[in-house]
């Protein structure tokens, strides 16, 4: 009995042995098989980004960039609804207004409320809000006057340069970036604005926006000042500024007061590529 329940044993101890192996190497196979598909998948989504990028790319210009358009009348660009704007009549490109909703939603989930405070700013807006702030009709966020407290037309422009884009060189110019709910970083270090804020740095990135406005550092020692209300969608602005740093230059930037300077301060390398390198 002892020989015979020892060769049972062996007999059940193979057979689980086997039964084990056998499943082992049908996970295995199934394992191998959802890699493989998951790495065709990862390089499809990859190939149809290029793709995407070169469609973007083949159609960007010069004027685009520089923002003389009008986006009303522009098909690739939507208004956005007075639901979630501080008032009527901007724009966003269509792209980034879809992923701008659907971020919205995320955050309205999660007791954020985000507002779009500015979105599309072609170059004729951006021409306005410059030269109010060139002649002093419009005050400086310190409350000064520009034309008076700063008489040498390159300080003057490196002052205003601090929080306003020059016509020709904002990023707004693309439809891609929105200001939210605060144009102080002030409000975004406390209550309501930090929660907010800390929400958008931990998921807007999920949703295809980054902040190229950081604080400035050894990766990025020019450009404008921090800005915390300022996001970019990168599936688009991404694009944009790769044909700027090829093909933009202080030349282009004209038909303003104050445009003389702008080959002196070099404003599109400081400035329109002067961003967060994740951004890029």
């Amino acid at each position: 009995m002892p020989q015979r329940t020892q060769i049972l044993h062996n007999v059940l101890f193979s057979i689980l042995f086997l039964s084990v192996l056998f499943s082992c190497k049908k996970k295995e196979r199934k394992f191998l098989q959802n890699l493989k598909s998951t790495t065709k998948l990862v390089q499809q989504t990859v190939e149809k980004n290029k793709t995407s990028l070169k469609t973007i790319a083949s159609k960007i210009t010069v004027d685009f960039i520089t923002g003389h358009f009008d986006p009303s009348t522009d098909s690739t660009f939507i208004q956005v609804s007075d639901k979630y704007a501080d008032r009527h009549g901007m724009y966003m490109k269509k792209q980034a207004y879809d992923a701008f909703l659907k971020m919205w939603t995320a955050a309205k989930k999660d007791g954020i409320n985000l507002e779009i405070r500015s979105a599309a700013r072609n170059f004729d807006y951006q021409k306005g809000i410059w030269e109010r702030k060139w002649t002093g009709e419009t005050k400086l966020s310190t409350g000064e006057n520009a034309s008076k407290a700063y008489t040498k037309p390159e300080e003057r422009a490196l002052k205003i340069l601090e929080y306003s884009s020059m016509p020709g060189t904002s990023r707004h110019h693309w439809g891609t970036d929105v200001d939210f709910n605060n144009f102080n970083n002030d409000w975004f270090e406390k209550g309501e604005g930090l929660k907010l804020f800390t929400w958008l740095e931990n998921n807007a990135s999920d949703f295809g926006f980054c902040r190229p406005y950081t604080q400035k550092d050894n990766k990025r020692p020019y450009g404008y000042n921090e800005e915390k209300w300022h996001w970019s969608y990168m599936p688009l602005s991404r694009a944009y500024t790769e044909f700027a740093q090829k093909e933009l230059n202080n030349q282009n930037i004209k038909g303003f007061k104050g445009s003389d300077v702008a080959s002196a301060i070099d404003v599109v390398n400081k400035y329109v590529l002067g961003i967060n390198h994740s951004c890029k």
